[in-house]
């Protein structure tokens, strides 16, 4: 028996409009290694592309409130 560990990883959100591209959760089922860049659904339902480079929680003004509430 396995024991899986939830983990978050950062994602970045394109810009639309007047809304500002914000950092988001993903929710990682697998090793946080096989992350490879790609767009993922975000904890709030927003595709986003997940930065290998930052970490979650990310620090900043420019973080989706809904995602670091729900995580």
């Amino acid at each position: 028996m396995t024991t899986q560990t939830l983990t978050f990883a950062a994602a970045r959100s394109r810009a639309h409009g007047p809304t500002a591209a914000l950092w988001h959760a993903v929710e990682v089922h697998r090793a946080p290694a096989d992350l490879d860049g790609a767009c993922e659904l975000t904890v709030c339902g927003t595709l986003a592309r997940v930065s290998t480079e930052e970490h979650w929680p990310v620090r900043g003004t420019a973080v989706c409130p809904a995602c670091a509430a729900a995580s």
